[in-house]
């Protein structure tokens, strides 16, 4: 195999020729054996690396720290990688240390590889395109990283609320489906008071939706960059007007609504932006995974549990036991929500961890936010699609339970009061008659005519208060 050579100041080392990256990738791939999961397999990160150098050469060339014609090849270079030519050859471990210098050098040296190219040159003729010099010029992997990453997030946070909404809107149409079931609620497990499970599948739905607001919330944090602080957020080795010119630069060319942090050095090593992300990522798969809760517990059975709805069957449930069908789609979108809570520890843990003017526990705060969104986009369109969109009522049984509850004695109250509806229900739960046999047939305490005003459909969902 062909092989280049190459060096930095802690010597040199053979690359294969026909690679785009350099010596400092070379030894970060030889250093970082964590989670062999590569920096290529985040294409939104790598695009949004490609994004911050094409900007900061664009702004460099104006302001004259930067050769104009070496600028323009950068800049061509970058527009490869935006269009994902080039994903291969980001392979750094998404886990490393040095804060991320690392997928940083990575960047600088495919896209002055890609430059070289661009210009007649071979790769590793950094004379004519430098990944410090130049690629990575104004700069340090201090700002380059993190407004690189929050462009990322920006663009992953799409695709989540995409889900998001498409979920909520599969739980709103099953409450219209579902509108006219009438069900027994429950709190702590036990029979409460009647509902119709089209309100329940709807509280499913505004809740989702919630979560929808506290995202956009969290995207506009992640939108205040900290580009041009270099190295600690006091500007070295930036032309004055750099911050301001690569900010502007990178808002037009990502169409995002970027802006620059009004203290570079506070921006530079302040992590709370991933904080409350993190915690927005946990309290929505919280919710999720509690309505996933729901829908087991609202399912189990068929025979011998609650068996309200029915779930699509997925699959064989058991390897010994014919005909078991289990929740599978529920179960994993649970231990999905599992990990994303998980990882909002870690990524707390890491935000703690910064000192002095600068956090280097960044690369496993991206690694969770970005583990965290792509799981659970996926995790919830699959709740979506293979469990939600295909729930049945069994409306008969939910009705018929209903009526057999001695929940349904609380409506009782207001006309014959507290003590005697609570005689009515520990007869009933003693002796298995209903609450209106006692009530009406046996007691005589409620006529036919005013059970039957309490306890129609609508009555039973939308209560009024009746009391003589």
């Amino acid at each position: 195999m062909a092989q280049r050579r190459e060096h930095d100041f802690l010597g040199e080392r053979e690359i294969p020729a026909d690679v785009y990256y350099g010596i400092q990738t070379l030894r970060a791939i030889e250093n970082f054996h964590i989670t062999g999961i590569p920096l290529n397999t985040e294409p939104l990160f790598v695009q949004a690396l490609a994004y911050v150098k094409k900007g900061a050469a664009m702004a460099n060339a104006e302001l004259g720290a930067l050769d104009k014609n070496i600028a323009e090849y950068i800049g061509k270079a970058s527009d490869k990688v935006i269009a994902g030519e080039y994903n291969s050859q980001f392979i750094t471990d998404l886990i490393q240390g040095g804060a991320g210098t690392s997928v940083n050098m990575n960047a600088n040296e495919v896209i002055a590889n890609v430059a070289l190219e661009l210009m007649g040159k071979k790769k590793g003729e950094y004379d004519f395109c430098h990944p410090n010099n130049h690629v990575n010029c104004s700069q340090s992997t201090n700002d380059a990283y993190p407004t690189a990453f929050r462009i990322a997030l920006i663009n992953k946070l799409s695709s989540y609320k995409q889900s998001l909404a498409a979920l909520a809107e599969s739980f709103d149409k099953k409450g219209d489906e579902f509108k006219q079931v009438l069900k027994m609620g429950r709190t702590q497990l036990q029979d409460a008071v009647p509902m119709s499970m089209g309100d329940e599948f709807k509280a499913f739905a505004t809740t989702i939706r919630e979560e929808l607001a506290r995202v956009e919330e969290s995207k506009r944090l992640i939108s205040e960059i900290n580009m041009g602080a270099t190295a600690i957020g006091t500007g070295v080795n930036a032309p004055e007007g750099y911050a301001e010119l690569v900010t502007k630069h990178l808002a037009k060319i990502t169409g995002l609504p970027l802006v620059l942090a009004s203290d570079l050095i506070e921006a530079t090593v302040d992590t709370g932006a991933y904080v409350q992300l993190s915690g927005v990522l946990k309290r929505t798969a919280v919710k999720v995974s509690k309505i996933c809760n729901d829908l087991r517990l609202l399912s189990s059975g068929p025979r011998c549990g609650l068996n309200e709805i029915n779930l699509p069957p997925m699959q064989p449930g058991s390897s010994i036991m014919p005909g078991k069908v289990n929740p599978v789609i529920p179960e994993v979108v649970n231990q999905t929500a599992f990990y994303v809570i998980g990882a909002d520890l870690t990524l707390t843990l890491a935000a703690e961890a910064g000192q002095l003017q600068l956090n280097v526990m960044e690369p496993v705060i991206a690694f969770s936010l970005f583990t965290s969104i792509t799981y659970m986009t996926n995790a919830i369109h699959t709740l979506r699609e293979k469990c939600v969109d295909g729930i049945t009522a069994n409306a008969k049984h939910t009705q018929e339970m209903v009526m057999q509850s001695i929940g349904i004695v609380t409506q009782l109250n207001p006309i014959i009061g507290y003590e005697p509806s609570a005689a009515i229900a520990r007869e009933a739960l003693e002796t298995g008659k209903s609450v209106h046999d006692i009530a009406v047939k046996e007691k005589k305490l409620v006529t036919q005519e005013k059970w039957d005003e309490i306890f129609t459909f609508e009555n039973m969902i939308r209560p009024k208060f009746i009391n003589s």
